[in-house]
C-alpha cells in the first residue's frame, strides 16, 4: 500500500522538506507516515495546516484534515491519518446518521475543534461501510467518544456528555 500526503495542496515526496522561513515560524505540524508506506520521519509546520492522505489500494478514499474543523474519516482513512497525528492528540466522534444524540452534540463537538489547536478532531459514520472500523475500536453504543494518542486509545467518553468529554480530552492533553 502506498500513502500519498498533500499539504496545504501540495503533493509531498517522502524527503521533501519545505524551507520557506513560513514553515519554521508556525506552531502547526504534520508528522508523514514512517514504515510500511514507505516514507521517511518527517515533521512540517505551517500555519492553516491542511493535510490530504490518499491511500493507493483504494482510489475514492481521499480525506482532508485541518486543524480547528472536524474532519469526516472512513474505515480506509482513519489509521493514516491518526499516525500522521504523530503525537497530537486525536478525538474521534463515533456516531450513526440515525442517532438523536449524536445530532445533538455534533455542533458542540465542531465547536471544540475550533478551541483546540493543537488536538485533530474526526467523525466516523458507523454505517455499514464502517462496520469492521467501529468494531475494531468496540464500539457499543452512539455516539461514543474514543481520543487517542500515540495510535492508541488512552480514553473514551459514552453519550452525548460535553463536560465528561472536554476533561477526558484536557486529561489527554496534559499527559
Amino acid at each position: 500500500m502506498a500513502l500519498q500526503v498533500q499539504v496545504n495542496g501540495v503533493s509531498l515526496k517522502p524527503s521533501t522538506v519545505p524551507s520557506s522561513s513560513a514553515w519554521k515560524s508556525s506552531k502547526q505540524s504534520v508528522v508523514c507516515v514512517a514504515g510500511d508506506y514507505g516514507f521517511s520521519p518527517r515533521v512540517f509546520t505551517n500555519r492553516g495546516l491542511s493535510l490530504k492522505v490518499k491511500c493507493s489500494s483504494d482510489a475514492t478514499a481521499t480525506t482532508t484534515v485541518t486543524v480547528g474543523q472536524v474532519t469526516e474519516v472512513c474505515k480506509d482513512t482513519f489509521w493514516p491519518i491518526v499516525e500522521a497525528a504523530g503525537d497530537k492528540t486525536v478525538v474521534v466522534d463515533m456516531y450513526t446518521q440515525w442517532c438523536g444524540p449524536c445530532k445533538v452534540i455534533a455542533p458542540k463537538f465542531q465547536e471544540l475543534s475550533k478551541n483546540y489547536n493543537d488536538v485533530v478532531f474526526l467523525k466516523l459514520d458507523c454505517n455499514q461501510d464502517n462496520r469492521p472500523l467501529a468494531k475494531e475500536l468496540g464500539i457499543k453504543v452512539v455516539p461514543t467518544f474514543k481520543i487517542l494518542k500515540n495510535n492508541k486509545v488512552v480514553k473514551e467518553v459514552t453519550g452525548a456528555k460535553l463536560d465528561n468529554l472536554i476533561a477526558a480530552i484536557e486529561d489527554v492533553r496534559s499527559s
